[in-house]
């Protein structure tokens, strides 16, 4: 079996970190699979950093990553993909909202796939930000073609060297960043496959995707991603 690196961001998770990476160590130790953990802390205002430090004293197994100020979602997720040492890189959230021994859904298809991508089916939150990302994934689906059917699922397995190929390449660090990813990778050549995961409703912790500065530099970045595909051809 591969090694895999379990990668996530952190932007005022404290509530929900402790129990998130006892939930990974769990759950990739009980499989016997040569792993880390890699959690970039996004410049949080609470306690996200020293609880990484306190948990990587128990866990030798997490990395964190830090970031001094909040650069932005894409920001937090690219810095621990390219922090990867392992073969396989897992990409989640750390909100607890899926389960993480759904990953058994994603590994078979690696063999015939370089990424792997969950969708999740259905998706448990406010029916606001369940339009937000179908309008979303509608639009990125209108400007650059069908890549996946839900571009932000926080569920991803992928090979290190796709991200090593395209991240390079990659210029958005808010929201558009995983569309972006996909596009890229797409466009690189890779093999993608769709899998439906289960999806939790957040119990700790506030999303940030739906605030009005977040969404317009969405936007600003996907017209900027837009236009350098423009230059690039």
């Amino acid at each position: 079996m591969p090694s895999i690196s379990v990668c996530m961001p952190a932007y005022n998770e404290e509530q929900n970190l402790p129990g998130m990476i006892a939930d990974v160590i769990s759950v990739m130790r009980g499989r016997g699979d040569e792993f880390e953990i890699v959690v970039t802390n996004d410049g949080s205002k609470d306690r996200t950093g020293a609880v990484l430090q306190e948990l990587a004293q128990t866990y030798p197994e997490l990395r964190p990553v830090e970031h001094p100020v909040n650069r932005g979602y894409g920001a937090a997720v690219f810095t621990a993909i390219t922090s990867a040492r392992k073969d396989l890189v897992f990409f989640t959230d750390s909100d607890r909202q899926f389960k993480l021994d759904e990953l058994d859904r994603l590994l078979p298809h690696i063999a015939g796939a370089d990424m792997v991508v969950g969708y999740r089916a259905p998706r448990r939150d406010p029916p606001l930000r369940v339009l937000f990302g179908k309008g979303w994934s509608a639009l990125v689906t209108l400007l650059f073609g069908y890549t996946a059917r839900d571009i932000d699922c926080a569920f991803k397995l992928f090979r290190r060297e796709v991200i090593e190929k395209v991240g390079p390449q990659i210029q958005s660090r808010g929201a558009t960043f995983s569309a972006e990813f996909l596009v890229r990778t797409k466009r690189a050549g890779f093999r993608i496959k769709e899998v439906p995961v289960s999806h939790l409703p957040r119990t700790a912790g506030n999303p940030t995707g739906a605030k009005l500065h977040v969404i317009l530099r969405a936007f600003r970045e996907l017209w900027q991603f837009r236009r350098e595909l423009w230059r690039e051809a």
